[in-house]
C-alpha cells in the first residue's frame, strides 16, 4: 500500500514541492527516521492531497457556477426542488473517500500498536521535571535531566541570551542511548503527574500516566541524535524536561551500556567513602544544579509562594533539622518529590552539605554517605 502511497506522491511531484520546501521550514509534518514515521508521513501526504484536491474541485464548481450563471447574464434559476441522482453521488463520493482513506489508516494504527518481536525494552517514567530510562533487559537505569547550561541560561542571572545556546531547553545530560535497525518496546509511564514521551522524528507520542504502562515500538533507520520534549503539560517546570534520543550501531550500543555500568559501580563505590568539606560542596554544586536548581533557584531563594527558600530557611540552618532535611530530601514532602531513589547517598550527603553552607548558609555542617544511609528505612 506504501508503494501506491509513493506513486501518488511522484504523480503530484510538481504540486508537492512548495510543500517540500516549507517542511524544511518546519511547517509541514516530518518524514522521520523509523519505518512508522515514513508511514504516517505518506498517510499525511496522500490525507492532504485528497482533501486539497476535493476543495478545489468543489470550489472550481462553486466559482464557475457564481460566474457562469451570474444575474447579468440574463441566467434564470432552475425550478426544481431537490435531485435524487444529484444526492446519491454526492453521499456516494464523500463514503468512498472516506473508506479508501479509513482501510489503510487502520491498518496503520494496528501495525503501530504491533510490540511483538522485539528485541529490546526501555521504559520512560516521566518525573517534575525529568525523565527516567529502565533498560529492562540489560539491568541499567539512568535519569535524564535538563543539560546545565540550559539551566544556567534559564535563570537569566547574567547578560547572556539564552536563544545563542543553539540546543537551549533542548538537550540533556544523559541521552537515551539506543541501537539502530532493532526493534525496541517503549514503555511510558509516570512517578507524579501527566507527562507525555514524544519524539516527531519516531513519528509517534504516548502519555505517561501514573499507575498506568502505555506502549509503542520504534526501529531507528539512521544513527544520530533526535530530539523531543514533554508534551502534556505538567508544571512550572514542563518546558524544562526534553527527550534526547541518541541512536547508534548495536555494537557501540553494547560498549555504551557497559561502560555505563562500570561508570554507576564505581560512582557508588566512591559515594560511600567519607569526603572532605571542599569535595562535598563540589560535588554538591553539580547535583543541586542537576536536581534542585529548577525550584529553589540559583540563588537558593525558590519562588515565593510555590517553592520555598532554600537560603535561611529553618530547615537548611537549624542544627535540630538536620536530620528532617537529610529525610525530605529522601522521602520528599508536598511539592518536592522524593530523591530516594535518584540520588545514591554520596550525591544526596553532598547536596545537604551544600544547600547548609551556600546561599549565605554558613552552618558548618558536613554530611556523609552513612548519615544519609542511616535515614534510610
Amino acid at each position: 500500500m506504501t508503494s501506491i502511497y509513493k506513486k501518488i506522491l511522484q504523480v503530484l511531484f510538481l504540486a508537492t514541492l512548495p510543500l517540500t520546501v516549507l517542511a524544511d521550514w518546519g511547517l509541514n509534518m516530518r518524514e522521520g527516521v523509523t519505518p512508522i514515521s515514513q508511514k504516517v508521513y505518506d498517510m499525511h501526504m496522500v490525507s492532504l492531497w485528497v482533501v486539497t484536491i476535493i476543495g478545489i474541485v468543489v470550489f472550481g464548481i462553486m466559482f464557475w457556477s457564481i460566474f457562469h450563471h451570474r444575474k447579468s447574464r440574463g441566467v434564470k434559476p432552475a425550478k426544481f426542488s431537490h435531485s435524487t441522482t444529484v444526492e446519491i453521488i454526492w453521499t456516494a463520493i464523500p463514503l468512498l473517500i472516506i473508506i479508501g482513506l479509513a482501510i489503510p489508516a487502520t491498518k496503520l494504527l494496528i501495525e503501530m500498536d504491533d510490540t511483538s518481536d522485539t528485541a529490546l525494552t526501555v521504559k520512560a517514567v516521566g518525573y517534575q521535571w525529568k525523565w527516567k530510562y529502565e533498560y529492562l533487559e540489560d539491568d541499567l537505569t539512568i535519569y535524564s535531566n535538563l543539560d546545565e547550561k540550559s539551566v544556567e541560561l534559564s535563570q537569566r542571572v547574567d547578560s547572556v541570551n539564552p536563544m545563542e545556546h543553539p540546543d537551549y531547553l533542548l538537550d540533556v545530560d544523559e541521552p537515551l542511548v539506543l541501537p539502530t535497525n532493532t526493534k525496541i518496546r517503549i514503555l511510558t509511564t509516570a512517578n507524579d503527574v501527566i507527562h507525555a514521551w514524544w519524539v516527531p522524528d519516531l513519528g509517534w507520542k504516548r502519555d505517561a500516566i501514573p499507575g498506568f504502562i502505555n506502549d509503542n515500538w520504534t526501529m531507528i533507520n539512521e544513527p544520530g541524535t533526535y530530539r523531543g520534549q514533554c508534551a502534556e503539560i505538567c508544571g512550572k517546570g514542563h518546558g524544562y524536561m526534553p527527550i534526547v534520543v541518541k541512536a547508534v550501531s548495536m555494537d557501540e550500543y553494547k560498549t555504551w551500556v557497559a561502560e555505563k555500568k562500570q561508570e554507576q559501580v564505581a560512582a557508588a563505590e566512591a559515594s560511600s567513602k567519607e569526603m572532605s568539606m571542599e569535595e562535598l560542596m563540589t560535588k554538591g554544586e553539580a547535583v543541586y544544579k542537576a536536581n534542585c536548581l529548577a525550584c529553589h533557584q540559583a540563588n537558593g531563594e525558590g519562588v515565593q509562594g510555590v517553592f520555598p527558600a532554600v537560603a535561611g530557611s529553618q530547615l537548611a540552618t537549624k542544627p535540630e533539622n538536620l536530620q528532617a532535611h537529610i529525610t525530605q530530601i529522601i522521602y520528599g514532602k508536598n511539592l518536592m518529590p522524593a530523591f530516594g531513589e535518584q540520588l545514591n547517598d554520596g550525591d544526596i550527603a553532598s547536596v545537604v552539605t551544600y544547600t547548609r553552607n551556600s546561599f549565605g548558609n554558613d552552618t558548618g555542617d558536613v554530611v556523609q554517605a552513612a548519615d544519609v544511609a542511616a535515614e534510610r528505612k
